[in-house]
């Protein structure tokens, strides 16, 4: 029993071990070589260090796009468009409500513990007034860009870079006084910015998600003339799944280097979390809180399933969340472990988890609106209610923008302290434990997305056995997903005759 349990769970206990020991010989190392007059390691040494972790990351998101578009054209093009849409309302349902309870959480959590007030009257010496700071990025625009990276007008360049809108002071007014900081206006002053656009290299994940939904929806209308194409997005999802496989069984070597350079590059962590140790309890507690008690939580309500299985079969993806930092990147073995481990329907996994890797970003939320009221705290701005409200629904809506990509949270952060007329250069209060939030979050959102595919496939079962039982037929032919869709390496669409 013990051999056959180790042989299942072999590369789970491998790569959580690697996390662990990542950790210790991070601390082992930073003891042993560091003084108190070297406290940080050289660039060098570093990227040396985090060299396999970054050929490991590298191969991961190379799988990103191919994955995306042949498991999604499958998943959809295999489903009947009326399930389809049954399926994806569900789906968006649940990432809004968890969403919404994520912000609840986390804005009663910082209104109790209150982490920003009890500070030293110095804590503000070298702030940057408002007034000081350059208007980065509105919270209207982020929305906007939002909806237009989901139509992109060239496909292959969405491959590669989205849409971002840029505003820039207008330096020609005052230059006879230039100190005057009306170059620089804040706040509700939009007219006193330039506004234009420029493409940011960053795969537009949102475009390609809606493209290949559409495509999939396109050749389910049309399967009488298209099952060939069918035949080949299931063979390509197929041997993407195999190859990602084989990248799985790297990500021991690879998430430990990571997680090791992340804690050699650290400069006083000590130092650090003593400053914000209250900050990181209440950011860090709330986020655990909502993956690992409120979402089980919800599944064994809607489901009647035992969660603490559900999570256990997950270690893996959690293992290689915590060490990629990327929720996108950790997308193939999230599929693979639902799949494999926890047994979930393909035809949902492979429609589900793309579109939530790019807008479920549960710990996201929390993160944003906790550090947005921290922060307001800490430059002791007092907020109403109605701003409170703000800070709730910019939150929610600045997850969905964020890309599933490392740190992007810290970027969207910036629309959400707007919403409270605060500049942007007040992320350097929390940018020095981000790099640990960033992981804890992460792995939340990969919970989130299981979750999700796990509860979307209970309620609709039924849907999908009927799916199953009536095959469409196309010229006499029947199209039967043999297997296709539960984890068969012999999985393909084939046609019988009747």
């Amino acid at each position: 029993m013990n051999n056959k349990f180790l042989k299942e769970h072999l590369l789970t206990i491998l790569t959580v071990s690697s996390v662990v020991l990542g950790v210790i010989v991070g601390i082992i190392v930073r003891a042993s070589v560091l003084d108190g007059d070297d406290d940080k390691f050289k660039a060098r040494t570093i990227m040396y260090v985090n060299f396999l972790g970054d050929l490991f990351l590298r191969m991961l998101k190379s799988l990103i796009l191919p994955l995306i578009i042949s498991s999604l054209i499958a998943a959809v093009g295999s489903l009947d468009i009326s399930l389809s849409k049954t399926i994806g309302l569900r789906a968006i349902a649940y990432y809004l409500l968890t969403t919404v309870f994520a912000v609840i959480l986390g804005i009663i959590l910082v209104m109790t513990i209150r982490p920003g007030v009890d500070r030293s009257e110095n804590s503000n010496e070298n702030t940057t007034t408002p007034a000081a700071v350059q208007r980065a990025i509105t919270t209207p625009d982020t929305m906007l860009d939002l909806v237009r990276n989901i139509f992109p007008p060239n496909l292959v360049q969405a491959c590669m870079q989205q849409y971002q809108t840029v505003l820039t002071p207008n330096k020609i007014q005052n230059m006879s006084d230039p100190t005057n900081s009306s170059n620089y206006v804040l706040g509700t002053d939009l007219d006193e910015f330039i506004i234009s656009g420029k493409y940011v290299d960053s795969m537009n994940v949102m475009g390609i998600v809606v493209a290949s939904i559409v495509f999939g929806i396109a050749i389910a209308s049309t399967r009488e003339h298209s099952r060939n194409l069918l035949s080949v997005c299931n063979e390509l999802s197929h041997v993407m799944m195999k190859v990602t496989r084989w990248v799985i069984w790297l990500s021991p070597i690879g998430v430990f280097f990571l997680v090791l350079s992340k804690l050699m590059e650290m400069e006083n962590i000590l130092d650090v979390f003593a400053k914000l140790g209250l900050y990181f309890v209440t950011v860090a507690g709330g986020i655990i809180f909502h993956g690992f008690v409120i979402l089980p939580a919800i599944y064994f309500f809607l489901t009647k399933k035992n969660p603490v299985k559900f999570v256990g079969n997950m270690a893996q993806a959690i293992a290689t969340a915590f060490g990629t930092s990327s929720s996108s990147a950790t997308l193939p073995v999230t599929m693979e472990c639902l799949e494999h481990n926890n047994k979930v329907d393909g035809r949902v996994t492979r429609f589900v988890l793309p579109i939530g890797a790019t807008i479920n970003m549960d710990g996201t939320a929390l993160y944003e609106a906790v550090a947005a009221l921290f922060i307001a705290q800490l430059r002791k701005v007092p907020l109403s209610f109605t701003q409170i409200v703000a800070v709730s629904i910019t939150s929610t809506a600045a997850s969905i923008g964020a890309a599933g990509i490392p740190q992007a949270g810290l970027v969207t952060l910036v629309m959400v302290l707007d919403t409270v007329g605060l500049p942007a250069e007040d992320v350097t209060y929390i940018i020095a434990i981000d790099w640990i939030i960033d992981r804890i979050r992460t792995v939340v959102n990969v919970l989130g997305d299981s979750f999700g595919a796990a509860i979307v496939e209970h309620y609709s079962k039924k849907d999908l056995e009927r799916s199953m039982e009536t095959p469409p037929r196309v010229n006499g032919n029947m199209i039967v997903p043999i297997d296709a869709y539960k984890g068969n390496d012999n999985s393909t669409f084939v046609d019988e005759r009747m």
